[in-house]
């Protein structure tokens, strides 16, 4: 009886025997498992939703910068399928690819943030520098460095012979580069980006291994630094109180507090109907932007709110979960930084939009209006959704 060899096993074992070795890298490897369909499906309906909200959140916006209600829209489409574009290239792109660019990725955007800090260079916009562009094409290098950074840290603290037992080789050089960052960030000032980057830096550490009492001096270090900069700068601190009690300064620090609340009260169960809210049309500031949630909130209810929260909660879950059986270590922290990133941005801005957290002018993934947020973090889940193809 002859048996005949699949011809991948064949070419394979030619490979081997012939002294070859095979390319992990040379074509897409893995396979559609449970964890990947629950991410890719959670994905996409975020997607789907934050293009129909984007209708119709902006057409306020869009009125008061041009005489068509749809422009606003046609760029976030726009920007929609070049995410879609960069999140399919990047899913069947070996993550183990990334391991080789890490330290080019991270110079680069650590060397564009400090390039937007630069009066003549940096665009501002409301008080904040923290854009870059050349014409009608600008973007936020601020979004890129959360990948950038996540990418840096999954390399370094998978690296053969990088024990976290010896701090000065894992935690020290992490948490320089992340303070770093977040002091670049500041100059533009963002620091809800710098809160942002942090936690998922602690997040990496703490999966990787790191001692919790080595985690809890570097948290109490981080909340210090930022409870002074709070202290010490006159607008952050007035906007905290009026976080802690609105209804002191309610035309002021309060206003976009209450009257997000509000818009969330109005909505009520079912929603007042998609389209049919009031609060977009210039009583809640940065309705299409920060407070998209808000707008859901008003729109499709708490039902709606809730279908959105379900769905964060599925890409955490099946992102831990891809995290938890990566093939290796470097797979299981990239997992680990992406699922954390994008979660924790959704918590930030949710709790805003709630009154149960500071704003820190924070976007909701993928249902905010915003090209660089939405392609950088469709981008991101093409690189998570690899990671999940290769799962054990």
């Amino acid at each position: 009886m002859t048996v005949t060899a699949h011809p991948a096993a064949a070419a394979a074992l030619t490979a081997r025997r012939s002294g070859a070795t095979v390319s992990r890298t040379a074509t897409p490897i893995g396979r559609r498992t449970g964890l990947f369909l629950a991410l890719l499906i959670s994905v996409v309906s975020l997607m789907l939703l934050g293009l129909v909200m984007a209708l119709s959140a902006t057409a306020a916006p869009s009125l008061s910068g041009t005489d068509s209600a749809w422009s606003l829209f046609r760029s976030q489409a726009m920007w929609l399928g070049v995410g879609t574009v960069a999140m399919l290239v990047l899913l069947r792109v070996d993550y183990h690819r990334w391991k080789k660019l890490a330290p080019y990725g991270l110079g680069m955007t650590l060397l564009l943030l400090a390039v937007t800090a630069v009066p003549s260079i940096g665009i501002s916009a409301n008080g904040a520098r923290r854009w870059l562009g050349v014409g009608p094409v600008v973007f936020q290098p601020s979004e890129l460095a959360k990948l950038a950074l996540v990418v840096f840290i999954a390399d370094l603290l998978s690296r053969p012979g990088r024990h976290m037992e010896d701090t000065r080789a894992t935690v020290a050089p992490v948490m320089l580069t992340t303070v770093a960052m977040a002091l670049l960030l500041m100059l533009q000032p963002h620091l809800g980006a710098a809160v942002l980057i942090g936690g998922t830096a602690v997040t990496v550490l703490y999966f990787a291994g790191a001692r919790l009492s080595h985690l809890l001096l570097i948290g109490v270090a981080g909340a210090t630094a930022a409870a002074l900069m709070i202290a010490y700068t006159p607008w952050r601190r007035e906007r905290m109180l009026g976080f802690m009690n609105p209804w002191d300064d309610p035309l002021g620090n309060g206003y976009q507090t209450l009257k997000s609340l509000l818009a969330m009260a109005s909505g009520g169960l079912d929603g007042v109907g998609l389209g049919s809210g009031r609060s977009k049309w210039g009583y809640l500031p940065y309705a299409h932007t920060d407070f998209i949630f808000a707008v859901i909130g008003e729109e499709l209810g708490i039902a709606g709110s809730l279908f959105v929260v379900s769905l964060f909660a599925g890409i955490a879950v099946a992102g831990l979960g891809v995290a938890l059986r990566a093939s290796d270590r470097f797979g299981m922290l990239l997992a680990v930084g992406i699922t954390c990133w994008i979660t924790l941005q959704a918590a930030l801005n949710i709790g805003a939009v709630l009154g149960v957290l500071p704003v820190v002018g924070m976007t909701l993934p993928l249902l905010s209006f915003g090209g660089t947020s939405l392609v950088t973090t469709l981008a991101s889940t093409g690189v998570l959704l690899n990671v999940a193809r290769q799962i054990r």
